[in-house]
């Protein structure tokens, strides 16, 4: 029965999780191995179940065989599948990155794969309560992880986190009992018929639901001017964990948000209640512009593509506000192409501050002679967030873009004009501060008297490059002592260029390659994107 591929998704990597920490009491290093198994495993349920719905269709698990609306579902289809597959293959892929980067230890793998079975359960789940309890799941693991390299920076983010992740999952939990006194169920479909057959959508406990769920998940997504945990979360958690983190946490809030909006509420709601909606349009078109600007304010690498971030899901949450089939596919394509590219970009400078020391803007003279590959897949992606054909990124905003200028001349309103006129102006702060990028990466020092080319901490010419072998010692050098990942050794009271490994590590670089080609191979695949959303929006406009 292939309805089992549902349970099994989401109970492999928590069941995976209690592993390291059992099996850790005698053996000190089986964390990794056990979250590897576990997500290639999930990578592989996801496959089967993404073959499942394209050759038979959409398809439900009732779990413990107690039938919806009484019992909890969970649903596969077309757009739960797309985030499926994104939730797998970057888990599998930050591992590689987090073997050498760290953090390490048991306890750190165990929360990782707690994280993943909490994102597999939120975009497979069909019941609202359940999708609260994978929602705190994933908060809960998300909050430790971001504090795992126990510095008191990266405490105090996560404890921020904390804080407001709590109030937006609280007013979720609110929005839900709204919805079950108005209607008396919980499951997603039965919701959108019991909204229709009970209440209606002018019932003052419908709005209440919707308003509360759509501003809890706004805290959890980063929109502005709820976004403040999300910078600091980002630059101050170990790499690793920014990376897994910015690619899929507040990836499948939003995806909850659209799948909320849309199946449970339908488009007949925003239509019947066009303050709530323009309330939605108006919040995330703020969100565009403060969070582009505020981006292009930055030095600090994380924390400029962190103020991305807002910006990016403003537009989703402005897709999803408009309420046309247009807009709605472009913020489908763009909630995924954006998980894509934030993976990459926050490897990419993991792999920078991990080989060469660099975290800064102006850390990265010239990065591009001794890290070339790594400059030019972040060069790639970079221009894939501007929007820059063919990428995914242009694809995304030109959707949503066409959609609301499509919803303005419609409506006969100016909000949809003014949604395309912000992404034209975030598109603008986005080119500035990825040309500021370019021009370190590729430009700055050149030509300079007595410049080589280095990259601080990088070693000179003789630091390898993240292409190659490590560069011929000088004669009479030693070979530098290697840790047990085969990696030079930290010299205690040396100069910091001693203490930068002489190489960027193949395994996540390859990773990296590999986000720079599906941001560019999805830019063609526009077509292709919209035939595979085509029956989730063919039934949500129907």
């Amino acid at each position: 029965m292939t309805d089992v591929l549902l349970p099994l998704a989401v109970v492999v990597p928590i069941v995976a999780a209690t592993l390291p920490l059992a099996l850790g009491l005698r053996y000190d290093r089986v964390g990794w191995p056990i979250a590897a198994v576990g997500t290639t495993a999930v990578a592989g349920i996801a496959a089967a179940i993404a073959a499942e719905v394209v050759f038979n269709g959409p398809f439900d698990h009732a779990l413990g065989g107690f039938l919806p609306p009484v019992g909890i579902e969970l649903v596969a289809d077309r757009l739960s599948v797309a985030v499926l597959l994104l939730v797998a293959a970057v888990s599998v892929a930050t591992l590689a990155f987090a073997r050498v980067a760290g953090p390490r230890g048991n306890p750190f793998y165990s929360a990782y794969l707690l994280l993943v079975g909490g994102l597999v359960g939120m975009t497979l789940t069909g019941d609202m309560f359940n999708l609260f309890v994978f929602l705190e799941i994933t908060g809960l693991t998300t909050y430790a992880l971001i504090a795992s390299d126990r510095s008191g920076a990266s405490a105090y983010a996560s404890l921020k986190y904390l804080v407001v992740g709590t109030v937006g999952a609280s007013l979720y939990l609110l929005g839900v009992g709204y919805a079950f006194l108005a209607t008396g169920t919980l499951n997603m479909l039965d919701l959108q018929a019991q909204i229709v057959a009970q209440a209606g959508y002018g019932d003052p406990l419908v709005r209440a639901s919707y308003a509360f769920i759509a501003t809890g998940l706004a805290l959890k997504i980063a929109i502005f001017p709820v976004h403040s945990w999300q910078p600091d979360a980002y630059q101050r958690a170990p790499d690793s964990v920014t990376t897994v983190v910015a690619a899929l946490v507040s990836t499948t809030s939003a995806y909850a948000l659209i799948r909320v909006t849309y199946t449970v509420f339908t488009v007949d709601f925003l239509a019947a209640n066009e303050g709530i909606a323009t309330a939605l349009l108006v919040v995330s078109t703020v969100s565009i512009l403060a969070g582009s600007a505020l981006a292009a304010m930055q030095s600090n690498l994380k924390r400029m593509f962190a103020y991305s971030s807002v910006a990016q899901f403003g537009m989703i949450g402005a897709a999803v506000a408009l309420a046309n089939e247009t807009a709605l596919l472009g913020g489908i394509v763009h909630l995924i192409g954006h998980g894509i590219m934030k993976f990459g970009l926050f490897l990419g400078i993991g792999l920078l501050a991990f080989g060469y020391g660099s975290r800064r803007m102006e850390d990265l003279a010239s990065a591009a002679r001794a890290a070339p590959y790594t400059s030019g897949a972040l060069a790639v992606l970079g221009l894939g967030l501007v929007g820059i054909p063919p990428s995914v990124g242009f694809l995304g905003k030109w959707y949503i873009g066409v959609g609301a200028v499509d919803a303005g001349l419609v409506g006969g309103g100016a909000v949809g004009i003014a949604v395309a006129a912000a992404i034209f102006v975030s598109t603008l702060f986005t080119l500035s501060y990825v040309a500021r990028l370019l021009e370190r990466f590729y430009f700055a020092g050149a030509g300079l008297p007595g410049d080589h080319g280095e990259v601080p901490g990088s070693g000179g010419e003789d630091a390898a490059t993240d292409g190659g072998d490590a560069a011929t010692a000088e004669a009479g050098d030693s070979p530098p002592a290697k840790t047990a990942d085969g990696l030079p050794a930290p010299v205690e009271g040396a100069p910091r260029s001693s203490l930068v490994p002489d190489r960027v590590p193949t395994a996540p670089l390859l990773a990296l390659g590999l986000a720079a080609l599906a941001t560019v191979a999805l830019g063609f695949g526009g077509f292709a994107l919209a035939a595979w959303f085509d029956p989730f929006l063919a039934e949500v406009f129907a």
